[in-house]
């Protein structure tokens, strides 16, 4: 869809459209991650960035379009809060990886409409099953190659690594799911206790 140019109330065309896209998105979360509340749809979306679905239209061309980009933002910013937790500890592999993984753990556990879009309601819809799942498996990757960073010549190689790698991500998945839906009797400093010490158990000899 064309877009007018020229600056409106001070923001150009495309600081528009980049700023709907946000109004978007954000409705996305809102809705998808409401707890007992009614499906997700482009319709409710639009109604909760008071926007028309023309706007919804000039951003994604479906639904499912909407959605893989609420969970690419989740994506983005965990490995930015992790790659930033990392590089901002100045001490050996055990207190960076407790960095890291605290970090993890946090976006999704400190607001968790981020976990429950991404670990529950992403796995429920079929449609979304694949994207997940790559999603996952680029975590897994992701861990595999930050513990061979950290531990060097110790980490697991190869395709050891690779699948420690996933064995860690489903591990914490497992265990943020069960804390999102009440399951167990923890808190976000314990996840952030066990998934310290799964990583380090299972990222190194």
């Amino acid at each position: 869809m064309a877009v007018k140019a020229g600056r409106y109330r001070g923001q150009s065309a495309q600081e528009r459209v980049a700023a709907r896209r946000e109004q978007l998105v954000a409705a996305a979360l809102e809705v998808w991650a409401r707890v007992d509340g009614p499906p997700v749809t482009m319709t409710r979306i639009c109604n909760e960035a008071g926007l028309t679905e023309r706007y919804f239209y000039e951003q994604f061309a479906n639904l499912d379009e909407a959605l893989l980009a609420l969970l690419g933002e989740i994506t983005d910013e965990i490995r930015t809060v992790v790659d930033e937790a990392i590089t901002g500890t100045e001490a050996g592999p055990a207190e960076r990886v407790r960095a890291a993984v605290t970090a993890f753990v946090h976006v999704i556990t400190d607001d968790p409409r981020k976990g429950r879009v991404a670990i529950l309601r992403a796995a429920a819809r079929p449609t979304l099953s694949g994207p997940r799942s790559a999603m996952l498996r680029g975590f897994g990757a992701y861990a595999a190659s930050e513990a061979a960073a950290l531990y060097g010549t110790d980490a697991l190689q190869g395709r050891d690594g690779e699948l420690a790698g996933l064995m860690f991500i489903g591990g914490v998945e497992k265990l943020v799911s069960a804390w999102l839906e009440g399951s167990i009797d923890a808190g976000p400093d314990d996840i952030v206790d066990a998934a310290t010490r799964a990583f380090d158990r299972l990222g190194h000899n």
